[in-house]
């Protein structure tokens, strides 16, 4: 009976944690997208990992990789938030975002923690599968 309850307080507790995550994770990439839409890439670049600023070294350097690779993501007209997965401790985010022309990317962001909280480690543009030709 205990081994029980203790199994489903560590469960609870758990579950708990990863909506916690979850909410977190959402509120770090919508400030960054809310950064974007102002043009502000000096506080988009700070939701940065260390790696992805050291590989820009300048919010400038990254701001104009993102006004010529990813439109979408500095222009987005839309934004849902979609799974939160778990790869081998790794956590991604896959994120669906409708440009201002009506075009729909699906996203995933590779999150990770770090000492000033979560932090974006890359982005990847996938096919997306749902869309019919």
């Amino acid at each position: 009976m205990i081994r029980r309850t203790f199994l489903a307080t560590a469960l609870a507790f758990a579950a708990t944690g990863a909506r916690a995550d979850a909410a977190q994770i959402e509120a770090v990439i919508g400030a960054q997208l809310e950064a974007f839409k102002a043009d502000d890439f000096a506080e988009a670049f700070s939701y940065a990992s260390p790696m992805i600023q050291t590989m820009f070294g300048t919010w400038q350097r990254f701001g104009s990789m993102v006004r010529n690779g990813y439109p979408m993501v500095w222009r987005p007209a839309e934004v849902r938030f979609l799974e939160l997965e778990d790869r081998g401790g790794s956590l991604y985010q896959r994120v669906r975002i409708r440009d201002a022309q009506g075009g729909s990317h699906l996203l995933e962001y590779q999150m990770i923690r770090n000492q000033a909280g979560w932090r974006i480690n890359g982005v990847q543009i996938l096919r997306d599968t749902s869309i019919g030709a």
